[in-house]
């Protein structure tokens, strides 16, 4: 089918312009479509279509919004110094529709964009190709955003790996290394795009941008900002990084992933510039140095192993990958999902890093983890609501990355993290957060308490209490609950769940073996209202401009004044009185359903007790027993680093700012992903060689102590 002439962009013969799809790699320098593009020949349509209702529930948060719209106005700064005229950029409900209107406008005949693994973008591209094919258009893509393919690395067997280890082992010994990073082109040549119109992208209102100009104070999108903040890194704080990455207290990693998520950064870049610093410093002897660089090599290879799960398997940021969890009976209870995001758990760390990421977007990689293991294990909410909730409010949301978080956190991994194992987070307080400063700049509350008592205030003697100013259940809550009642009703609801998949392997004719995918008949626990949109918007247009409203969440106002902490016990104290039993009641039969009753499910076996709400109610709103856990004391580590903070990254103290907005959730068909059946489990591959040159370790698992959140690189 030929290609229509022309017909509202000037400047160039039929057939002689390729359009760039730019998406998720938002910069010059090492973009295998642009560079493509730019040796071609021909004149290049620079384009970028925003089209947030194809991501369904994970349409993009406001700092997600803004990182985006920054971004955008520094590629295009980019693209014109290099001759490319202007970005192109439209504004529409369907990507691939806007697409193919703009090649008929410009008279293209190819476009080049790069690869995305999510499911979503997987679908999308498939049919972008096929409509666009059918119109006599070439498309290209290529790969910008992974160091290897994920159909290139596979075990002995031609299979896809289904641990972490044995595929950063394999990755690191492949016979051929990542492609090196490409410049820059030299010239752009776009022709005349000044009859080519542009829809304007509205990416925030009115009550936004007072929140928005805090983060312009702390952050520089843009790709260039990208490469100065990796420069600073690498002759800096890399060096110490195995040391100092614990550290909560300070600017201890490298700050990137944003970059990296909106792909301002080749990862293939900050690989090869990290391998080489490895090589000197290994040649020098600098052994602690050295093993910095394989510690931050391997979140690297996290990254790129969320993106290889993700494509394997795309169903993974809805469904846990072990069979077995799928029967695991979750506390569907919207009250303490809400205490959990205002950060009034009554645990000093866990508040501390709540109340930071709302007020920033950002969080340490290790109160991550501390934040997600309280809501899985203690809390036992649903771990879909964490993670849709970090995708809204952090600046590196990346839908790969996070699914692997948090599978990793709800032991729905292979090689995840035990799900009965329950990290304290006092002990972990002054492990990461030694001297309480973290605590103390996100909590004033507790600014005067000593550090002996920061991570366990409920331990302290009522006059520490009064010196500080402190009254638990007034001005700082009580602990939600207690961790050995939180312990007692992990392990009833662990009970609970192997009875349940007991009872549905018995059902079955053959029985149910556990194993990748075979959750795929329940379906996922619907996300809570308040992740639900607000606001009505109308469908966009291909060519209109969207005036966005903000959605209001005033229930997220994180306390800081005693008055609203009362308030906020007020609350509480009336949805606990109209709580009922919100456990996730599982199905049991071959062909599930959901919410069914369960009590036949498990026949000749006595279930566990009926539980309000899972917890202990009256343990929130007293004092609760004044008790030390045995054999341990609060640890005194290394002072803080010195460093905190360089160009281009730094991160932001402020007071939390009072509203912010949030986009609605548009209602999307789930995207047809299941040709892609779920991989068996395959036995480990042998262990294998690292580079011959480097003194390097394999890699030999994910312990909690060198883990880190995949979508925080470093």
């Amino acid at each position: 089918m030929s290609v229509s002439s022309p017909s509202m962009c000037g400047g160039g013969e039929t057939g002689m312009r390729i359009v760039v799809w730019f998406r998720r790699d938002l910069r010059v320098e090492d973009n295998p479509a642009l560079a493509a593009a730019a040796r071609a020949g021909r004149e290049v349509v620079p384009a970028y279509v925003w089209s947030p209702e194809e991501d369904g529930p994970y349409y993009p948060g406001r700092v997600s919004r803004w990182w985006i719209s920054q971004s955008l106005q520094h590629l295009d700064a980019s693209l014109r110094r290099l001759g490319a005229g202007k970005l192109v950029t439209r504004r529409s409900a369907d990507a691939v529709v806007a697409l193919l209107k703009l090649v008929r406008d410009t008279g293209a005949t190819h476009v080049y964009f790069n690869h995305l693994y999510d499911p979503i973008s997987l679908v999308r591209d498939h049919r972008l190709k096929e409509m666009l094919t059918a119109e006599g258009i070439v498309v290209q893509s290529f790969n910008a955003d992974l160091l290897y393919e994920p159909w290139e690395v596979v075990d002995e067997e031609g299979q896809p790996f289904t641990m972490f280890a044995p595929f950063w082992n394999r990755c690191l010994s492949m016979l051929y290394d990542p492609p090196a990073p490409l410049l820059p082109p030299k010239k752009i040549n776009s022709g005349n795009l000044s009859m080519c119109p542009s829809d304007d992208l509205i990416f925030e209102d009115e009550s936004e941008r007072g929140s928005n100009a805090l983060l312009a104070r702390a952050w520089r999108p843009g790709w260039q900002n990208a490469d100065k903040g990796l420069t600073a890194f690498l002759n800096g704080p890399l060096a110490d990084y195995s040391v100092n990455r614990k550290k909560a207290d300070s600017a201890s990693t490298s700050l990137l992933s944003p970059h990296l998520h909106f792909g301002e950064l080749s990862v293939r870049k900050v690989f090869h510039l990290v391998r080489m610093k490895q090589l000197v410093w290994s040649n020098e002897g600098n052994h602690a140095a050295e093993e910095s660089c394989t510690l931050f090599l391997r979140s690297i290879g996290l990254r790129e192993y969320s993106r290889y799960l993700s494509f394997n398997h795309p169903s993974s940021h809805e469904r846990p990958l072990l069979a077995h969890l799928r029967f695991f009976p979750w506390v569907v209870n919207e009250c303490y999902f809400k205490i959990w995001r205002q950060g009034r758990t009554g645990y000093p760390l866990v508040d501390a890093g709540m109340r930071e990421l709302w007020a920033t977007g950002w969080l340490h990689d290790r109160i991550r983890v501390v934040v997600s293991s309280f809501f899985v294990k203690v809390l036992q909410l649903p771990w879909r609501w964490g993670m849709k909730y970090f995708w809204d409010t952090l600046l590196d949301a990346d839908l790969e990355s996070d699914a692997l978080g948090w599978q990793y956190i709800t032991g729905s991994l292979p090689d995840g993290r035990e799900l009965d194992r329950i990290d304290n987070p006092q002990f972990e307080g002054y492990k990461f957060d030694p001297h309480g400063e973290y605590v103390r700049r996100w909590i004033p509350e507790l600014a005067r308490l000593p550090t002996e008592w920061i991570h366990h205030p409920w331990d302290a003697p009522v006059s520490v209490l009064q010196a500080a100013g402190i009254e638990l259940g007034s001005n700082y809550p009580l602990p939600i609950i207690e961790l050995d009642a939180a312990k007692a009703r992990l392990q009833e609801a662990l009970s609970e769940m192997w009875q349940l998949e007991a009872a549905s392997r018995a059902t079955m004719n053959n029985g149910m073996e556990e194993g990748l995918g075979d959750s795929s008949e329940v379906p996922p626990i619907e996300f809570p209202q308040e992740l639900q949109m607000e606001v009505d918007r109308q469908p966009a247009q291909a060519t209109a401009n969207v005036q966005m409203t903000a959605r209001r969440r005033e229930d997220q106002m994180v306390p800081t004044m005693t008055s609203s902490l009362n308030r906020a016990e007020t609350e509480i104290s009336a949805d606990l009185g109209n709580s009922e039993d919100t456990r996730a009641q599982v199905p049991f039969h071959a062909h599930l359903e959901p919410r069914v009753q369960r009590q036949d499910a498990i026949q000749n076996a006595e279930g566990p007790a009926l539980r309000t709400n899972g917890f202990h109610q009256p343990n929130f709103f007293q004092q609760p027993q004044q008790r030390r856990p045995e054999g341990v004391a609060p640890s005194v580590s290394e002072a803080s680093s010195s460093w905190t903070g360089r160009e281009g990254a730094v991160v932001p103290v402020w007071s939390p700012p009072a509203a912010s907005g949030h986009s609605e959730t548009f209602a999307a068909d789930e995207a047809d992903v299941s040709s892609r059946s779920y991989l068996d489990r395959h036995p480990q591959s042998h262990r294998l060689m690292n580079w011959n040159q480097l003194s390097q370790s394999l890699t030999t698992g994910w312990e909690v102590e060198n883990s880190v959140q995949p979508n925080l690189i470093g």
